[in-house]
């Protein structure tokens, strides 16, 4: 499966904003999707997960309560609302698809390009 993550930007922070990761492929649905991101010089950080038929979301404790995971399995999307957004939230948003509902990075063969979130004070 192919992913292309978009729908970031600069935002203030308290404000929010939408990432989108669209897929291509019939078997999308089969699929567990992480949101994962990153900030130059240090590792790549988990962020949320949604399972296959959406039902099953796991969080982050940096995120939990700000962010939402959803997915609409008939578009192929999956989306990540995120809220009330810090200045540590700046950084590069990956969505991945895996067949493991996971947080862990190495569990997700499928990566999409990557967007840049930006949050000012």
């Amino acid at each position: 499966v192919q992913l292309q993550a978009f729908g970031g930007g600069l935002v203030q922070a308290g404000g929010s904003l939408r990432l989108s990761c669209a897929a291509s492929g019939r078997t999308f649905s089969r699929y567990a999707v992480g949101w994962f991101r990153q900030v130059p010089g240090k590792e790549r950080e988990f962020v949320a997960v949604i399972g296959w038929s959406g039902s099953s979301t796991y969080y982050s404790d940096s995120v939990k309560g700000r962010f939402a995971i959803s997915r609409d399995n008939a578009k192929n999307t999956v989306y990540l609302q995120m809220n009330s957004l810090k200045t540590e939230d700046t950084a590069v948003y990956y969505c991945a698809a895996g067949s493991s509902y996971s947080y862990k990075s190495a569990d997700f063969p499928s990566w999409g390009q990557g967007t840049l979130v930006t949050v000012s004070s």
